[in-house]
């Protein structure tokens, strides 16, 4: 066996804290032993005010501290220019590691930097470039921008920017209008139909061209709504009918956060403006975490209301979320609870974890029912 010379490193100063040992979870070790020390791009990010997070191409892992209960001596193999004899350099002392745990994307600040700069009906821009600030004086937040600052991999961004239904225009992130977007979708049925094209292979072309000729719907536009709703491949749409027929039915429920309307009512609705080869694939389930359901006992008979209450505008921190949903109701059912929680987990167990946290379990003839865990006072 080898003998090593052990000495300290003579640059404490420079040395000591300039160390961390980062433990790896066992995908990303698995894709460093896989691609031969080839792997893609990892990248920290995190302001100074954040909590950092590694982002790999499609995943967010959440940086902790653990502290150990031994110490752990960073060293390093050192010869000597004189002798040729090697020796192990002591460099650090390490009383914590750090650990990746897989974490949501963190993407609710792009509800406070798109703020003010949605697309509506009618904005048809010029495509020159402005440096800074939009045409219209606003100023602009780029693609690259977001790719740069958000806590998130690119793959989790573009999944974002597409649920939350943002155009890129010019590299420019706009978030659509709600009601202009259902215009678009209840348009893109419409001539579906009309131009008798199969819902699963209808040519790109003839719909944007139809869109831009009869309502000055820019194509680009077009293009990038039909990709959020399906697959575009070689200039044809197969659409994604779930996706458009669940669109439409939250743009018709939004109008209702202060009032409520019949089940029965929105159903009709939303079967009429969908059209009779769509109308069976209306269900209020396809809205789960959009809306609260309740029983108006003071009509005769009882009905069934329904409100806008969506999941996104929930706050993102657990505790504050669970203490809105109880200020807003005093209990929950399991089925009704969980589509307001899956926007902030990453998988059931975690989800059963924050109940755990949170909440209190009671069973009843009715089944579970979820209660705050703390008294909350509105």
């Amino acid at each position: 066996m080898p003998e090593h010379t052990l000495k300290f490193s003579f640059s404490t100063v420079t040395d000591t804290a300039a160390f961390k040992l980062l433990e790896l979870p066992t995908d990303l070790s698995k894709a460093i032993e896989s691609s031969s020390g080839a792997c893609s791009r990892w990248t920290i990010k995190g302001n100074p005010d954040e909590d950092a997070v590694l982002c790999t191409a499609d995943k967010t892992y959440a940086i902790r501290s653990v502290v150990l209960s031994n110490s752990v001596l960073v060293a390093t193999a050192a010869v000597s220019e004189d002798s040729g004899d090697s020796s192990v350099v002591v460099r650090d002392r390490l009383q914590e590691i750090m650990e990746l745990v897989l974490s949501v994307p963190r993407l609710h600040k792009l509800d406070v930097l798109l703020r003010g700069k949605e697309y509506d009906e009618g904005q048809e821009e010029d495509d020159e470039l402005y440096l800074g600030e939009a045409q219209d004086g606003r100023s602009k937040f780029t693609y690259q921008e977001a790719r740069a600052t958000l806590q998130a991999s690119d793959t989790e961004l573009d999944q974002g920017l597409k649920k939350r239904r943002v155009l890129i225009l010019n590299g420019e992130l706009r978030p659509i209008s709600p009601p202009y977007l259902n215009a678009i979708l209840e348009l893109l049925l419409t001539h579906l139909v009309s131009l008798s094209l199969p819902h699963d292979s209808a040519s790109v072309d003839k719909l944007c061209s139809a869109l831009a000729d009869g309502y000055d719907i820019r194509k680009d536009v077009c293009e990038q709504v039909m990709a959020w709703f399906g697959d575009i491949i070689i200039g044809e749409w197969s659409m994604d009918k779930t996706a458009v027929v669940r669109e439409i039915g939250l743009g018709l429920l939004r109008p209702y956060r202060d009032e409520s309307i019949r089940l029965d009512e929105f159903l009709a609705k939303w079967r009429k403006s969908v059209g009779d080869t769509f109308e069976s694939l209306v269900s209020a389930d396809l809205l789960s975490g959009n809306y609260l359901a309740q029983t108006d006992l003071l009509k005769e008979p009882p009905v069934v209301v329904l409100t806008y209450f969506p999941s996104s505008q929930l706050p993102i921190d657990p505790a504050a979320r669970f203490t809105d949903l109880f200020l807003t109701r005093p209990r929950w059912k399991a089925d009704e609870i969980a589509p307001f929680l899956a926007d902030i987990v990453v998988d059931a167990k975690e989800r059963d974890k924050f109940l755990l946290k949170y909440t209190r379990a009671l069973t009843d003839a009715e089944g579970v029912w979820y209660t705050a865990r703390a008294k909350y006072n509105g």
